[in-house]
C-alpha cells in the first residue's frame, strides 16, 4: 500500500497502484488521522482513496474550534476543492470509465451531495455518514447510502426526510439507516463521546458492500 500526503490531501493506493477510486471528504474537524484511517482502510481493500483537506492545514479537536473553521469555510473554494479533488483520483490510478465513490462525513456529507449534482459523470456512489444537504439531483447519476444517528441533535429528522424524498423525485436509488441509540460522530473513535464499535462496524460493512456494488 502506497501513502502519500502533501498540502491538499492524503492519497492512498493498493499495491498495483490502480483500483475503483474513492473520494473521502472529511467532517468539520479537519483532515485528522480518523479520516486518513478511512482511507487507509480503503487501500488494504484495493481501493485508491484521496481525502482532500478543505481547511488547507488546520485542525479541530473541540467543537468550538470546529464551528469556528466550519463557519469561515469559503463555499465556493471548497466546492473547487472537491472537483480538484476528482481529477486526483483519476491521476492517481482511480479508473475513470467507472466513475467515482465519495464518502461524505458530516461537513463532508453536504460536499459529497453538491458533487454528485455538479459533476454527475465522475460520480457514480455517493456514502453519508450522519449528514444532509440541500442540492439540486435532477443531473445526478449517483446511487446514495446514508447513515444517520437516532439521537442526532446536527441533523433533525427533517433534514433526513427531505433528501429521502428530493432523491426520490429525482429517481436515484436510495438507502437510508438509521442507528439506534447512538450520536452524532457514532463512526469516529477518537469521539470518545460518541463512538459506538458496534454501529461503525455494521456502518462500514455495509458501505463495503456497496462501495464493490457496480453503480454503472
Amino acid at each position: 500500500m502506497k501513502r502519500f500526503q502533501d498540502s491538499a490531501g492524503y492519497l492512498v493506493s493498493p499495491p498495483s497502484g490502480k483500483g475503483p477510486g474513492v473520494l473521502v471528504l472529511h467532517p468539520w474537524w479537519g483532515l485528522n488521522d480518523t479520516i486518513k484511517g478511512v482511507c487507509d482502510r480503503l487501500g488494504k481493500l484495493g481501493f485508491v482513496s484521496y481525502a482532500p483537506d478543505l481547511y488547507h492545514g488546520e485542525l479541530a479537536t473541540t467543537i468550538a474550534e470546529a464551528e469556528k473553521l466550519a463557519h469561515n469555510l469559503d463555499d465556493e473554494r471548497a466546492m473547487a476543492d472537491t472537483h480538484t479533488a476528482v481529477n486526483r483520483l483519476f491521476e492517481s490510478g482511480a479508473d475513470p470509465t467507472k466513475g467515482i465513490s465519495v464518502i461524505g462525513f458530516s461537513l463532508g456529507a453536504y460536499y459529497a451531495l453538491q458533487l454528485s449534482g455538479t459533476d454527475p459523470e465522475s460520480v457514480r456512489a455517493v456514502v453519508l455518514f450522519y449528514g444532509t444537504g440541500d442540492g439540486d439531483f435532477t443531473r445526478a447519476q449517483a446511487s446514495y447510502l446514508a447513515h444517520f444517528a437516532e439521537n442526532d441533535p446536527y441533523e433533525p429528522a427533517e433534514a433526513r426526510q427531505w433528501l429521502e424524498g428530493a432523491l426520490k423525485d429525482a429517481n436515484r436509488p436510495a438507502t437510508f439507516y438509521l442507528y439506534d441509540g447512538v450520536g452524532h460522530w457514532f463512526f469516529e473513535p477518537d469521539r470518545t463521546d460518541a463512538y459506538d464499535e458496534a454501529a461503525a462496524e455494521l456502518a462500514w460493512e455495509r458501505t463495503i458492500v456497496f462501495l464493490n456494488t457496480d453503480h454503472t
